[in-house]
This record gives structure tokens, C-alpha cells and sequence, in this order.
């Protein structure tokens, strides 16, 4: 049937995942080896892009785009920009199915019980979105679809959630199994969340911290009532290690000799967690969640020391019985300290078999939040006897908002977990947060997370409501900084306020990261507390900026005035810097973007990308003519700059010449600076007989361009191109928001004919919005 026939053209269903762990491949040995017939579809499958058109010369595109049409029965969003329809097919099949958009008995293709959709589809999805109530991690963690979560493990490459909404135990435990199997011992390197507006504190702190690779030192995660396999499987090789390195120390089965570590037994402990908010019995999200005892430490620990050692931050247990002989005078000490620290001895309710609560309590784990006065985030009352009381104490001195003023609560100390004693998993390289409020609570949280993020090559925080916050988030990065291992490559923060100035916050972070090589910074509105930083956090505008690899810098002021004395140190210090972006700046006088020109020719040699965004231009046009013949710039932009708001016919003539005699200008950018028909007509002559540029792409998006001009610059440019004998470099045109649809017939016309010349992106815009433009043009 065409059903089975679906997954085979592209290898789905025959492809195995590639091994990671010597446990993967025991259980895939078991099963037997692969046939011939499935290996053949496996390498087809990974090198189809290569084979169809260097080998097979043709192109299985136009199938997979039928089959889209066939089965999604919807147009895709930016149809125009899609690659691959195969890739794209599979992975929103996979999705549409997981999360029950597409009902697969509705087609007679896919209605066949011998076709598993997620199974099929799974090897070839790189990126999942998760939303809503997170039904899709309750889905791909239930038994039948063991093999599809295999399947993820080794293709899934970035982790997407979004609309989140509270969650309740079970669909929490299915949570933690998802992200520690894809995140830990897979090969997710991405994670994204977006549009939170009232974010679970304790859900997306779990996210974080499971991504930064955290997780309860020496236990393993439970897979339908059996151990983690992978963790178990690593667990056994360290302590393997660990008995080569201390040979003194002889183990007999099962039992210690002398009696200083019980024997491993493959008991569980039942965790419950009590979440912010809980009454008395309720749980969180991970109440029942098993973790089998790895090592004799532990239990020893369990059964021989009291349970007020829950205090110790982090909660979990050292590798191996030797470091917890020696750890125990400590384990004491911190008794001590915490009696004096809580006010009272926890009691702890043992289970059946002699074993206490466990103390690696999820929420006391990954976040103790101490209380705040006006946040109403954690009720007093609500922590009950099950909780971990023993770690609502404040930060550790290790905590790189320890002594922060700006990170310190009002009337109270942060709590966050030191996580020294966390077992460490596989981390991901990036981290996207998109419109989630974070509190100050999770900032600190965060902050502690970022101190030891070493693998962390990404980090895009926008519009998360930061505020003085900020400070809490770049001590974090300070403290990461330090780290001889740190990745640390591209910083994006953008916010509707900013508590400090732009240049300060490029500052302090460029001054502690010399070695990115994108930073953006971008802010809505000035917040006019601005001048009012927390005690203990001095301004960074006089901290001294080494020598930096910065290639890109983007920075969107919040109506600042762009004053150059303040940008040079950064210049100076990025000699490799290709691509520069200012947005929404002031000039506080004529002279001023002078000088900025006159730096970037001295300073940065290398740019090739120079793009100004709601700049106002007018007043500068000998400025724009000097950007315009510069000979490295390949890529410029002028966008929403009102540039030819008073612009004379002369300075149109200036610009074409200059462009035309421009050749490694390769791309300009005009949006939204009032071209209208004439001067959009005007701008053909750039590609005349006479002229050597090199322009492929010319942005007039937003520029009051109706149906006739844009026909009038059609017909002008084919015959500029018929007296060039049809040799032009010219090859895309965009043409976004114009009024291209007041005479529809006409504008087909000019498209059809612009279409034969060069590739050409526009969209149907309704014109009328832009009335009170189209008067102020006129």
C-alpha cells in the first residue's frame, strides 16, 4: 500500500538510530543485525540531497510538495523560503500527528495498522514544538512509543516550547523523561521557549536546569519502572574507575568489607514535590517518580546519617563510598549550621524498607525561592512537612550574585541551590527565551546556571521584563567568563525598558566576553529610573574592552542620542567587526555621523554590512553619498530613514552615479523612505549601459509604490538589460507593503514581466492602512 510505500522513499521506516552507548548496541545486537535491504535504505535516506541531483539527476521536491498539498491540505507559511519539502513534509506530519491536528484514518494512504506516523517520521525530525499542556511529552514518553523516543534522541536537534500552561504531576514526570533522554543522552543542542506570560516558577526552572545539564548527582532516572539504562550504564563505568584508581578499597558481592558501604540494591525512592502555591498533598509534578540507587554511598547516608543532611545544597550524593566516608564530619557541620539557620530538626518519614525521603527533592533541586514581600509568589503555609525546608536558606558565597545588590531580594536573601553537588549531564549550546517574564527569583536562578555554562554558545534573552534584574543575569556571565572552557559566541538581550544605558550594556559585556562574535542589544523605551542602579553594581562605561573577535554588533537605542565617543572604544577594539546595525538613535548633531564615518574607515577595516534603522537621515545627505562610494561596503541599508523626505532632484542623481559607479556595492536596502513612482523609476538607470555596479538586490519595500510605476520601471529595465545584451547581476527585488493593489491587472502585468528579470518577493498588502502616508507624499 501507498501507506507503507510513504516512509520507504525516504528511508524513515528502515533507518536505525546510529548508536551512541554501548548500551544502545547490546539491545540493538539482541535484536539481531539489520538487513541488507534496510541498510541500503538508511544510506540512501542520509545522502538523498547529494544523490538526487548529482547522482540521479532529478528531484523528488515536486512529490513531497504534492503530498503536502495531499495530506496537510494548508499552504505553508514562507512557502517561498522552503528548501526542502521533504524535510519540511515529515516534520510537520510528525507534529500535526503528536499533537492530533492530523487524523491519519481520514486519508486511505495512511489508514493502515501496519503504518506507525510517529515511528516513520521520527528519524528525519531535527527541530519539535511542545505546547499548550504539554501533551505531546506525555505522548512521545508512553510506552508504545519507546522506539520513537530512540528515534529523537539521535535526530532532534532543537526543542521548542510554547503557549505553556500549568501542568500537573504526570505530565510532569513525562517532562523530566523527555528532556533527560533528548537533552542528557541525546542530541538536542537547542532550546527555545516563547510566549509565557504567567510562567509555572517551578516547570520552567526544571527546563532550565535540565538543559544546563543538571541533575540529581549518583541517581538515574526511571524509564517504566526500570532504570535509565544510559545512566546506569555510565554509572557502572565510573565506578568501574573509581575501583582502578583506589585499588585498596575491595568490594565482595554485594557486601562491604568492613562493613563501611552497604552492598547496591536496586531500590527506589519515591519522590514528592511540592511546588509553590501546594496545600498539604499536593504534589507538583514528579510525586511517585522513582530514581534507583546507584551507588552504596547513598544508601549508607540514607540509612546511618539524619536526614537534617537534606540541608546540604544540592542534595545529592558524592560519586563514591570513599568521598563519603570523608564527607561525613561535613555532612555534620552542616547539620549543626542548619538547626541554627531553619530553627527546627525536619522530621523524616521512612519508607518500608529503612530508606529516607529522598533528599534530592525536585523543587528543592533546581529552585528554593526565599519569599518576597509584594510577589505573592510562595505562600508561607504552603510548605508542608514534605517539602525540603532544609534548603530555604540564602545564597551560597559562591554564588555569582552573592553580595549583588542587584540581585538581593527587598526584605529578604536570594535562595538559589548551589549545584556543586549536582551530577553534570550533556548541556545544550543554546538557549532562546522569548516574551516570558522572569522574576527575580529566576533570574538568580538563572544566573547560577549560567555561571557554569560552559557548553553555552547562544543565549537570546527578549523581552523577558529584566529591569534591574540585568545585573543579576551579567554577574552570572561574569562569573562564566572565567571559565577557561566557556563557549560563549553570541549574546542577544532585547526588552521594552532599559535599565542602563545601550553603550554601557555593550560595555560590560563586551569587556568580560572579548571572544563573541555576535552581540545585539536592543531596548524599546528609556526607563526613566534608568540613573538609579542597584548599590554595588558601578557603571561599565570606563571598564576597558581588550581586543575583541567581534564580527557583528547590532544595537537598538531606546531614542538615545548616538554620541560616537561612547561607540569608539568598541570600534577600535573590533577590528574584525563585518556587520554594524544602529537602530532608533538621535543624532545629537551634524557632525556627529560624520564622525562615526570617519571611525569605521580608521577602526574596522573589514565591515562589509552597514544598516541604519529609523535614523533620521534627512540632513545628511553628503553623509549618505560618502557611505554610498565606499569601496568595501558590500551590504548597505537605509531603512525607515527618511531620506528623500526633502530630497531634491539633484541628490536623486547623486545617489544613481554614485551607485553606478559603486562596484562592490551588492546589496541596497531602501524601505520605507518615501521613493514613490518617479524616483523608484529614477533608480532603474542604475543598471544603464553605461554603469559597472554590482547590485543584485534592491529592497523598496513600503515606499507608496502603486501599480503603474512599478510597470513604468519594468519596462525601463528590460531595456536597460536589452542594451547590455541581457548580461545583468541584478536578482532580487522586494517589494513588501506598497500599493500594488489598487489596480490589480496592471500590477500583475509588472510582476510577471519583473518575474522574467530577477526573483521577485512581495505580498498582498491592503493599501488603505497607509492613507495619511500617501497624502504626506503627495
Amino acid at each position: 500500500m501507498a501507506a507503507r510505500r510513504l516512509p520507504s522513499q525516504n528511508g524513515g521506516g528502515a533507518a536505525r538510530p546510529r548508536p551512541k552507548m554501548a548500551a544502545r548496541r547490546g539491545a540493538m545486537a539482541a535484536e539481531g543485525p539489520s538487513s541488507l535491504l534496510a541498510l541500503s535504505a538508511a544510506a540512501v535516506s542520509r545522502s538523498m540531497a547529494a544523490l538526487e541531483p548529482d547522482v540521479w539527476g532529478l528531484s523528488t521536491q515536486p512529490v513531497w510538495r504534492k503530498l503536502w498539498d495531499d495530506v496537510m491540505k494548508t499552504r505553508p507559511p514562507n512557502s517561498e523560503n522552503i528548501t526542502c519539502w521533504r524535510k519540511k513534509f515529515l516534520e510537520t506530519f510528525f507534529s500535526n500527528v503528536l499533537h492530533g491536528v492530523l487524523d491519519v484514518s481520514s486519508d486511505w494512504r495512511l489508514n493502515d495498522h501496519h503504518f506507525s506516523p510517529l515511528l516513520h517520521s521520527s528519524p528525519h525530525v531535527t527541530q519539535l514544538t511542545l505546547c499548550n499542556m504539554l501533551q505531546g511529552a506525555v505522548e512521545l514518553t508512553a510506552e508504545h512509543n519507546q522506539k520513537v523516543l530512540e528515534n529523537l534522541a539521535s535526530s532532534l536537534q532543537i526543542l521548542k516550547f510554547q503557549h505553556l500552561l500549568s501542568s500537573d504531576q504526570s505530565i510532569r514526570r513525562s517532562l523530566v523523561l523527555l528532556l533527560h533522554r533528548l537533552i542528557h543522552h541525546g542530541s538536542v543542542s537547542q532550546v527555545s521557549m516563547y510566549s509565557w506570560p504567567v510562567p509555572d516558577t517551578v516547570l520552567l526552572v526544571l527546563i532550565l536546569s535540565m538543559s544546563a545539564g543538571f541533575w540529581r548527582s549518583g541517581n538515574a532516572l526511571a524509564y517504566h519502572s526500570s532504570p535509565c539504562g544510559l545512566c546506569r550504564e555510565e554509572g557502572n563505568t565510573q565506578s568501574q574507575e573509581s575501583t582502578r584508581e583506589q585499588p585498596e578499597r575491595e568490594w565482595s558481592d554485594g557486601e562491604n568489607l568492613k562493613g563501611s558501604c552497604r552492598a547496591p540494591k536496586e531500590a527506589d525512592v519515591q519522590v514528592e514535590v511540592n511546588g509553590p502555591g501546594a496545600g498539604p498533598g499536593q504534589n507538583s509534578g514528579l510525586s511517585g517518580l522513582s530514581f534507583p540507587l546507584q551507588n552504596q554511598a547513598y544508601e549508607e547516608a540514607s540509612s546511618k546519617v539524619s536526614c537534617d543532611h537534606t540541608s546540604i545544597q544540592g542534595g545529592s550524593s558524592p560519586p563514591c563510598c570513599s568521598e563519603q566516608l570523608s564527607c561525613r564530619p561535613v555532612l555534620r557541620k552542616s547539620r549543626r549550621r542548619l538547626k541554627s539557620a531553619v530553627g527546627k530538626k525536619r522530621r523524616c518519614l521512612r519508607r518500608s524498607r529503612g530508606l529516607c525521603a529522598d533528599p534530592d527533592d525536585l523543587y528543592d533541586f533546581v529552585f528554593t525561592v526565599a519569599r518576597e514581600d509584594n510577589s505573592g509568589l510562595l505562600d508561607k503555609n504552603s510548605i508542608t512537612e514534605g517539602e525540603n525546608t532544609g534548603n530555604w536558606t540564602s545564597s551560597s558565597t559562591g554564588s555569582p550574585c552573592s553580595g549583588n545588590a542587584g540581585c538581593k531580594k527587598r526584605g529578604g536573601s536570594a535562595g538559589i541551590v548551589s549545584l556543586k553537588a549536582a551530577h553534570r549531564f550533556r548541556s545544550v549550546s543554546t538557549l532562546e527565551l522569548f516574551s516570558i517574564p522572569l522574576t527575580g527569583d529566576t533570574c538568580r536562578t538563572l544566573s547560577k546556571l549560567l555561571s557554569s555554562w560552559v557548553s553555552l554558545e547562544n543565549l537570546v534573552l527578549s523581552y523577558n521584563g529584566l529591569g534591574a534584574n540585568i545585573f543579576c543575569i551579567l554577574s552570572g556571565l561574569r562569573a562564566l567568563s572565567r571559565h577557561p572552557d566557556c563557549h560563549l559566541r553570541v549574546v542577544r538581550v532585547s526588552d521594552v525598558f532599559s535599565h542602563m544605558p545601550c553603550m554601557e550594556l555593550v560595555h560590560c559585556i563586551l569587556s568580560a566576553f572579548p571572544q563573541l562574535h555576535t552581540l545585539s542589544v536592543s531596548f524599546d523605551l528609556k526607563n526613566q529610573l534608568e540613573g538609579n542602579r542597584p548599590e554595588g553594581n558601578p557603571s561599565c562605561s570606563d571598564a576597558e574592552i581588550p581586543e575583541s573577535c567581534l564580527e557583528q554588533l547590532e544595537i537598538r537605542f531606546p531614542r538615545e542620542p548616538l554620541h560616537t565617543m561612547f561607540l569608539l572604544p568598541v570600534l577600535k577594539a573590533s577590528k574584525s567587526l563585518q556587520q554594524l546595525s544602529l537602530d532608533s538613535a538621535a543624532l545629537p548633531s551634524s557632525q556627529e555621523l560624520g564622525l562615526l564615518l570617519q571611525a569605521l574607515k580608521e577602526c574596522n577595516p573589514s565591515l562589509k554590512k552597514l544598516s541604519f534603522h529609523d535614523v533620521n537621515l534627512a540632513d545628511h545627505q553628503k553623509e549618505v553619498l560618502l557611505l554610498l562610494q565606499d569601496p568595501i561596503l558590500q551590504e548597505i541599508t537605509f531603512s525607515f530613514c527618511r531620506l528623500f523626505e526633502s530630497c531634491t532632484t539633484e541628490f536623486l542623481t547623486e545617489i544613481i552615479n554614485t551607485v553606478k559607479r559603486n562596484s562592490s556595492l551588492k546589496s541596497l536596502r531602501l524601505p520605507g523612505n518615501r521613493l514613490g513612482n518617479h524616483r523608484l523609476v529614477a533608480l532603474a538607470d542604475i543598471f544603464s549601459e553605461d554603469s559597472s555596479s554590482s547590485l543584485c538586490q534592491l529592497d523598496v519595500s513600503s515606499n507608496c509604490i502603486k501599480p503603474d510605476g512599478l510597470l513604468e520601471f519594468t519596462k525601463k529595465l528590460e531595456g536597460h538589460i536589452q542594451q547590455r545584451g541581457g548580461q545583468i547581476q541584478f536578482t532580487h527585488l522586494r517589494l513588501f507593503q506598497n500599493w500594488l493593489d489598487q489596480d490589480a491587472e496592471t500590477a500583475q502585468e509588472a510582476l510577471r514581466r519583473l518575474k522574467a528579470v530577477c526573483s521577485v518577493v512581495n505580498d498582498s498588502w491592503d493599501s488603505s492602512q497607509a492613507f495619511a502616508d500617501y497624502i504626506s507624499v503627495m
